[in-house]
């Protein structure tokens, strides 16, 4: 029997004599490590404060029709990072299930195990995943640190070794690249495996890099003839949608999501989606049909948002259906009360309210206490804030509407560019506030400067680095803060060590300014520290 006594396992089941079970067949396999968990909120809070190396979750979490079943919460906890490439997730479910979920989920978990089972296929499939991660693992351990670049080599030293895992190693390195930005070597990549035979991942990642070049016709064919090869592949929908969206057909990418929905019922954030493009369309009795869906299926899960409940509200204005309205605020303050963003998504959707009865004062009273607590606020979405300067400039508070962006755009996160801040302004046809802040941004970066410069004298090196990027975000494409970030971080790695992910963003901003500028002064000697920098701790070029 090989040894597992080390193993850490964290079994998920609101049934205690499966539980029970459960412990004793893996007892038998030598695995003694083992907690609990009764109820998706109790795994989330427990995988928040640690990690394991396997956790075993039972598909039926038992929360009726609307309760977050198995599948969903293994979505939550990848997106929301609480599980990584190291730690293997196993579904118990029965058949029935099984041939219902296994074709449309999109986020599949390592393996799943049909119900009933012994103890023998328990550490059979343990065994084999434990296996496969084994492969893998030098490749994870450098993608944990970062180091993207030796993790695509490594890869392929993994891949000569483990050929039976070949498929997933050439996988893994083409969403390397991506992830780096490099998308003509992915693009290389699927188009290779592509060329042997129809792949569905392969096919969707071609898709995804094709549109992130911006080729968003070509996308489109490729995900057309994968949705007929593969009907079930959820997240081709999505990202055929995006392709429809991208060209300005809101109707028709919601016509793809309602057919991905129809598919696969469950999934919060595609229904977010479609209540969002079906409000962009126009058909006020889609967006409220996902948007309550949304709210019923969040209802039991850790990471619930109160910002449904103001996507719904603004559906239920523009419907003209205010009493439903006011019916749903009253949820909001009943059901997510203590939620930090709860009293924000109040006021805005009391100040939609207002604005939709006409009542100007009382409009202006709540966005003006929505903005005051916007500035202090974490965790909402940039497409609430713009949502919030929209309104505010709708109703002449333009000064409320300038500070709003600025929270965007200062917060590193947002997902923002200062082009897409000030065309909110733009398209409002406010072209004074959009020059004021590009004005204010500026200035903001050049005083971002010299704090950094004050960082860097006193010592504070990774201080100064986090400045930079700060003012980077303000200023994307400003040679002169490129430049002192580029030198803050050589100054950084030489002094404090070989950081990766830092080593990868001075190289980005070094092939930048050679985009930009192939000629300044500054390339010469910030190549050649990068590259002496690589040599100082034995960085292969």
């Amino acid at each position: 029997m090989q040894d597992y006594a080390n193993l850490s396992v964290l079994v998920i089941d609101p049934n205690p004599g499966m539980r029970g079970s459960l412990q004793n067949m893996l007892v038998q396999a030598n695995i003694t490590k083992v907690e609990f968990a009764v109820s998706s909120g109790t795994a989330i809070r427990q995988l928040g404060k640690r990690s394991y190396d396997i956790v075993l979750c039972e598909y039926d979490l038992g929360g009726g029709a609307d309760g977050q079943d198995g599948q969903q919460l293994l979505e939550d906890l990848r997106h929301h990072k609480l599980i990584g490439l190291l730690t293997i997730f196993i579904m118990l479910t029965s058949e029935g299930v099984y041939s219902k979920v296994v074709s449309a989920a999109e986020l599949t978990p390592t393996d799943y195990i049909l119900k009933p089972f012994t103890v023998d296929v328990l550490s059979q499939r343990i065994s084999r995943a434990l296996e496969r991660r084994s492969a893998f693992m030098p490749v994870y351990l450098l993608i944990g640190q970062g180091n993207l670049r030796e993790a695509i080599k490594a890869s392929v030293t993994a891949q000569a070794a483990n050929p039976r895992y070949g498929a997933d190693f050439i996988r893994l390195r083409a969403e390397l690249h991506v992830s780096l930005e490099e998308l003509a070597e992915a693009e290389q990549l699927y188009t290779e495996v592509l060329a042997t035979k129809p792949i569905g991942w392969a096919q969707l990642g071609l898709g995804r890099t094709l549109f992130a070049l911006g080729r968003v016709e070509d996308a489109e064919k490729v995900l057309n003839v994968l949705i007929v090869d593969n009907p079930k592949l959820m997240a081709a929908y999505d990202l055929l949608a995006r392709c429809r969206e991208a060209n300005g057909d809101a109707p028709g990418a919601q016509k793809i999501l309602e057919d991905a929905v129809v598919i696969s019922p469950h999934v919060v954030r595609r229904l977010r989606t479609l209540g969002e493009v079906a409000l962009e369309a126009g058909d006020v009795n889609a967006a409220e049909k996902s948007f309550k869906q949304v709210i019923s299926k969040s209802k039991y899960s850790e990471f619930r948002q109160p910002e449904d409940h103001v996507n719904l509200v603004k559906t239920l204005i523009k419907k003209g259906d205010p009493t439903q309205a006011s019916a749903i605020i009253r949820d909001m303050e009943k059901s997510l009360r203590g939620n930090p963003n709860a009293d924000i998504c109040r006021a805005i959707s009391v100040a939609m309210l207002h604005e939709s009865a006409g009542n100007a004062e009382a409009t202006i009273t709540e966005l003006s206490s929505a903005v005051s607590a916007v500035r202090t606020a974490a965790g909402l979405s940039s497409g609430l804030k713009i949502g919030l300067a929209k309104s505010c400039l709708n109703n002449k508070l333009d000064k409320e509407a300038a500070d709003v962006m600025l929270a965007v755009m200062n917060d590193v996160d947002s997902g923002v560019s200062m082009q897409q801040a000030m065309g909110v302004f733009v398209k409002a046809g406010r072209q004074d506030l959009a020059d004021g802040m590009g004005t204010q941004l500026k200035l903001q970066s050049q005083n971002l400067l010299t704090v950094a410069e004050e960082k860097t004298h006193m010592g504070d090196l990774k201080g100064a680095v986090q400045t930079l990027l700060e003012a980077l975000h303000k200023s994307p494409s400003n040679l002169q803060v490129m430049i002192a970030l580029a030198n803050g971080i050589l100054r950084q790695l030489g002094e404090l060590g070989w950081d990766h992910h830092l080593a990868e963003t001075c190289h980005q901003q070094i092939d930048t300014i050679r985009k930009l500028d192939g000629a300044h002064l500054a390339l010469g000697p910030l190549s050649d520290s990068y590259a002496a920098a690589k040599r100082k701790y034995g960085i292969s070029t």
